[in-house]
């Protein structure tokens, strides 16, 4: 891990590019099922089509030039393939016993990528992506019982605990709890990162990112955007901010209210536009160019990337202008 004092400072002088999409690249590689189980998990019982994270043990060298292509375009943050590596998310593959494993060697292959490209002119980092797992704690799945709930918070917290471990342990500068639709879970997630932070007298920087449902501006469990942000105010963050959700123009006026309110940094990694009837991102990189300068001429953001539908191409447009607008801020 590299000295976070570096990351607090550099957040201070200019804004950060993130990487874009992990799922997306995926997808252009057309896996097949046998790509997935790779010669590791030929006779696995359960489809294994689907689960990303995965890859980083049967397909490493594919994830590994992703990171490349993303650190080529300009990132200074690339993420790890860890967005579902929990035991909960997990337990759809019956995979709970590689957790540990799936996110040492995810953050491995992010430590491999960035040691060709880090320098002391450009720093690069290596985010740890923690996804809300596929269970909410402050929601029933049964309409007919809504006191019911799938998952327990202490159990969130065990399974989040050991990720972040793992993370820890492969060499990520920050932790990314990110994606946040329930701010129970994300409690849960900082909680262990806090916890974890204890136990082993260290200080990983927290990045935290929700994803709002509606143009009203709440999350998927009900709560608005400042909710959202008092719920998480007592946490020390490196930055705040929203990623996927409308694309960059819906999103602005959310990230807007972010940095009035906010006292930290400001993060939005909007996704590709809005998909279309086939659930495909159209917006080209120019375009998304356009809308991320409306955020750097407004001076909204700190740390801004791409989401669902963002390739290198994205990236590297979206590098291109936040490099003018640094230069500017620096004359």
């Amino acid at each position: 891990m590299k000295n976070p004092n570096i990351l607090k400072q550099l957040i201070k002088e200019r804004t950060l590019v993130l990487d874009g999409a992990m799922g997306t690249m995926i997808q252009k590689y057309k896996f097949s099922e046998e790509d997935y189980r790779g010669n590791r998990f030929s006779d696995y019982n359960i489809l294994l089509k689907g689960n990303n994270d995965l890859l980083s043990l049967t397909q490493p060298d594919s994830i590994l030039n992703i990171h490349r292509e993303y650190l080529e375009a300009g990132a200074d943050i690339i993420m790890t393939n860890t967005f579902s590596s929990t035991a909960i998310a997990m337990a759809d593959y019956n995979m709970e016993s590689l957790v540990y494993e799936l996110n040492y060697e995810s953050a491995k292959l992010a430590k491999k990528a960035i040691s060709e490209f880090d320098s002391n002119q450009k720093p690069r980092f290596i985010a740890g992506s923690i996804g809300p797992t596929n269970k909410t704690a402050s929601m029933s799945p049964d309409v007919n019982n809504p006191g019911f709930r799938e998952v327990k918070f202490d159990d969130l917290v065990a399974s989040y605990f050991e990720q972040v471990t793992a993370l820890f342990d492969g060499g990520v500068d920050i932790l990314f709890v990110e994606t946040v639709f329930d701010t129970l879970n994300a409690k849960a997630a900082l909680y262990a990162i806090e916890d974890f932070n204890i136990k082993n007298s260290v200080d990983i920087p927290i990045m935290l990112s929700g994803t709002l449902t509606d143009a009203s501006g709440r999350t998927l469990s009900g709560q608005t955007l400042e909710a959202f942000m008092t719920s998480v105010s007592h946490i020390n963050l490196l930055s705040i901010g929203l990623n996927c959700s409308f694309g960059a123009k819906g999103l602005f006026p959310h990230i807007k209210k972010m940095s009035m309110i906010s006292k930290i940094p400001i993060s939005a990694h909007p996704n590709a536009g809005l998909p279309n009837e086939f659930g495909e991102y159209d917006q080209n990189p120019e375009q998304m160019q356009i809308l991320i300068k409306d955020y750097l001429d407004n001076n909204l953001v700190n740390i801004v990337g791409g989401c669902c539908g963002t390739t290198p191409e994205h990236i590297k447009y979206i590098a291109d202008i936040t490099s003018c607008y640094n230069q500017k801020k620096q004359v």
